[in-house]
């Protein structure tokens, strides 16, 4: 199974955002880190911002934060909103399914059987199980090492 560009992207914008917790985010700093066109993010954003993944500012010192906590956003919660289809085959499709072996083929019940263990492993994840390293993302973003967060620094402070 491959994922569209849309949903890769859309992970991506949330990586990103999660990595850069306080402060606002541009569409097009994410396109500049990416190599994404702008054009493509914009829907993208507004999209993640409809369903409550992110939240935008509008306006001139506008930007993008997450819209809950990153342990809040389910990954195979992000897949299913952005991905348009998953009728992986034929028989999937029951207003323009042909196959005359659909009744007696085991296939449609293998996939199925496939397709929710794929969810089942996403929805085992979470943005933030994807950004526990958020100075190695900057580094590998090319930007530099990230100040930490104000409770963490406290706690690393009474170590």
């Amino acid at each position: 199974m491959r994922l569209t560009d849309y949903t890769d992207y859309a992970l991506r914008t949330l990586i990103y955002v999660a990595v850069h917790p306080d402060e606002l985010v541009t569409i097009q700093r994410i396109a500049d880190a990416f190599d994404i066109p702008k054009n493509h993010l914009i829907k993208i954003v507004q999209q993640l911002g409809a369903d409550g993944f992110l939240h935008t500012v509008r306006g001139r010192a506008g930007g993008i934060t997450l819209g809950r906590p990153a342990d809040e956003i389910n990954l195979g919660d992000v897949v299913r909103a952005t991905e348009p289809d998953f009728r992986m085959v034929e028989c999937f499709q029951a207003d323009h399914n042909n196959c005359v072996i659909t009744r007696v083929c085991g296939l449609r019940g293998v996939l199925h059987a496939a397709l929710q263990a794929y969810f089942q492993v996403l929805d085992g994840y979470t943005l933030q199980d994807l950004v526990d390293k958020p100075n190695a993302v900057s580094r590998a973003l090319g930007e530099a090492a990230l100040p930490m967060p104000r409770t963490r620094a406290k706690a690393a402070a009474r170590k």
